[in-house]
């Protein structure tokens, strides 16, 4: 079934708009850049130029009503988008070399090894996360966007030298998302909603398989340094049939009753130096979910320190029906606005 939703979306999103005939981003970037230059008062800067270049195309392609801190990054993202030598990315990335929990999932690999006797309540952690678009104009509104992304957490059981410091989990994340701007102005805000369909795996077989699938819609709205998401899901069925040691079913048929069906994600840039981001997750009729917390600072260049807090349930995919508080400190490669 996921297959063919796939190649559903691919068809739907790709074959009708392929030879469209307008403009690109950058070629909007570039014609308003090279008008502007001519007519420009002279004690204006290239700098004030492109930034006014940035303002206009926003407002006239992507609705944006002033522009804030989504808004910028989703410019810039643009104007390098397709340029060979530049990774996009798509959610946070960044390294945790310490991150602790107060109730370690041992339950989870009982059967699994040695481990359950030998992993250890601290450990390391990271997440790499980028993203391709898929077309350079607009495909069926004006500012839309399509685009591939792939994102990877692993958790890694650095400090256990009894089982040879492993990689306890790791979660694959593929997905295709297709954005589109509003011109809906809530508040004196900008909005887009995203339309999503994203696979979630830990690639193991048999008892410590976890994996699911779900469509999403995200509904964003930003104001100068401030950002708010609300991002409902539905789990695409698996079967009925539960995976066991002779079986491959459904290897969670429970998870939304832990993971819920939607989550609200606030983030705020303070001074462009500190950021904080928040997460929550909820399931109403289980009241079980989940909330993380993070904040970044300024390090040196363009590392930035990075500090996590979760509790509730779901951090990692094996530990989707277990309930933890965990704390990590590291570096945030990339932040969120």
């Amino acid at each position: 079934m996921l297959k063919s939703l796939f190649v559903t979306l691919v068809i739907f999103f790709l074959v009708p708009k392929a030879l469209a005939k307008t403009q690109s981003f950058d070629d909007l970037f570039q014609e308003c850049l090279f008008t502007s230059i001519k007519t420009a008062n002279k004690d204006q800067t290239l700098k004030q130029i492109e930034s006014d270049c940035e303002k206009k195309i926003a407002k006239k392609h992507m609705g944006a009503k002033e522009l804030g801190a989504i808004s910028e990054r989703m410019i810039k993202e643009r104007q390098s988008a397709f340029n060979p030598y530049v990774i996009t990315p798509h959610k946070m990335n960044y390294i945790l070399p310490v991150i602790v929990t107060n109730a370690l999932n041992t339950e989870a690999y009982s059967d699994y090894s040695n481990w359950a006797e030998n992993i250890k309540d601290i450990e390391a952690k990271f997440q790499i996360s980028i993203k391709v678009p898929l077309f350079t104009s607009t495909f069926l509104v004006k500012g839309d966007q399509l685009f591939f992304g792939f994102t990877l957490e692993s958790w890694w059981q650095i400090y256990s030298e009894n089982i040879s410091r492993p990689f306890r989990e790791t979660n694959y994340q593929p997905e295709f998302f297709y954005f589109i701007p509003t011109k809906w102005h809530p508040f004196d805000t900008n909005s887009g909603i995203f339309f999503g369909l994203e696979h979630q795996s830990n690639g193991r077989s048999q008892l410590i398989s976890r994996s699911w699938n779900r469509v999403y819609a995200n509904f964003l709205f930003e104001k100068d340094s401030f950002a708010f998401s609300f991002r409902p899901w539905f789990r695409i069925p698996e079967g009925d049939e539960p995976t066991t040691r002779d079986v491959i079913g459904d290897d969670n048929s429970d998870i939304t009753k832990y993971m819920g069906h939607f989550e609200l994600g606030m983030a705020y840039d303070w001074r462009k130096d500190y950021e904080i981001s928040l997460k929550i997750r909820e399931n109403f009729a289980s009241h079980h979910g989940a909330i993380e917390i993070g904040f970044t600072f300024p390090l040196w260049g363009k590392l930035r320190g990075y500090a996590q807090y979760f509790n509730g349930y779901g951090e990692s995919l094996i530990d989707y029906n277990h309930k933890q508080q965990r704390f990590g400190i590291g570096i945030a490669l990339t932040d969120i606005l």
